[in-house]
């Protein structure tokens, strides 16, 4: 590995994933999101920069985290451990030393190196499969370099690679990683802009965009609908999804995703209110009426994926 290789913020390293691409996968969440999705379910990969929380309830007040924290951010002046944001660099040292586990470390810095010898342990049950490696996040292509570097050390070993991503990026990101990635993910929220800018925080008109250079590139996609009612369920924006897919050249199956809130606990961790508390869970029917609707598209739908 080059010594100038760039290093990045991860929040996690998933083994042995199902659902994020061919066969099994390892799939590496990258930190960091321009998005603000109401529906998000990796609220810990919204931020870029690494953090630390502590969870309530779990202290057992033994003042190691106290004695142990570098920058003197921890105290406890009335028994329950408080931190100074100013003063903490989530330099993770709290959450090493608790034995209650009541520190947490949300994210940290790797460089490529110590990613790859992470995915190097699990390559012996990527043998004779499509299994490989999955670039998720937060946003993967908010840190474009990291991205490129790992995606470049998978190929030298023959690894899958996917990217799930939301295609909020510039074109230049784009076509510098498309070469590198053997399938996109590519979550399709909204085709109304208003809409899509209201929700997310961010206009649709650079993703509808770099969707299609993808598509004309060649690149393999698996298009994909998260059903958040409410929101995108509506039979016209459907409808227009199907069409658009429809449209473009190598893409002719799409995945519904149907909303569920198991994030909610991940936002309390965060002691975050839970943006999506008003959206409920997408019905069997809503789900079904959906799949129906893309299927007269002319395209083959899944349900998750």
């Amino acid at each position: 590995m080059p010594n100038n290789a760039p290093s990045g913020t991860l929040f996690a390293i998933k083994r042995y994933a199902l659902h994020d691409g061919p066969d099994l996968r390892v799939t590496v969440f990258l930190k960091g999101c321009p998005l603000s999705c109401a529906w998000c379910h990796n609220p810990e990969g919204l931020d870029m920069e690494p953090a630390v929380l502590t969870v309530p309830g779990r202290c057992a007040g033994c003042g190691e985290c106290l004695a142990a924290c570098p920058q003197g951010a921890l105290s406890a002046p009335s028994g329950a451990v408080l931190r100074d944001p100013a003063a903490c660099t989530a330099c993770g040292t709290c959450a090493e030393v608790c034995p209650a586990l009541a520190h947490e470390a949300v994210g940290g810095r790797w460089t490529v190196a110590e990613v790859m010898a992470e995915i190097q342990k699990e390559l012996p049950f990527f043998e004779g499969t499509q299994g490989g490696v999955t670039f998720s996040g937060g946003e993967p292509l908010a840190q474009p370099q990291f991205l490129e570097s790992l995606l470049q050390a998978c190929g030298r070993l023959g690894l899958h690679r996917a990217v799930d991503t939301s295609g909020f990026a510039a074109a230049e990101t784009i076509t510098r990683i498309a070469p590198l990635t053997d399938l996109f993910l590519f979550d399709l929220k909204h085709t109304d802009p208003a809409a899509h800018r209201l929700a997310t925080g961010v206009d649709n008109a650079p993703i509808l965009a770099n969707l299609r250079l993808l598509a004309e590139s060649g690149a393999e996609i698996r298009l994909r609908l998260p059903l958040i009612p409410g929101f995108n369920d509506d039979e016209n924006n459907i409808r227009r999804t199907g069409l658009l897919a429809a449209s473009l050249p190598g893409i002719r199956s799409v995945d519904v995703l149907p909303y569920h809130a198991t994030a909610r606990g991940k936002y309390a961790k965060l002691d975050r209110p839970y943006p999506g508390e008003h959206i409920p869970a997408s019905s069997p029917e809503d789900v079904d009426r959906a799949v129906e609707i893309l299927k007269n598209c002319g395209l083959n739908v899944r349900i998750g994926g």
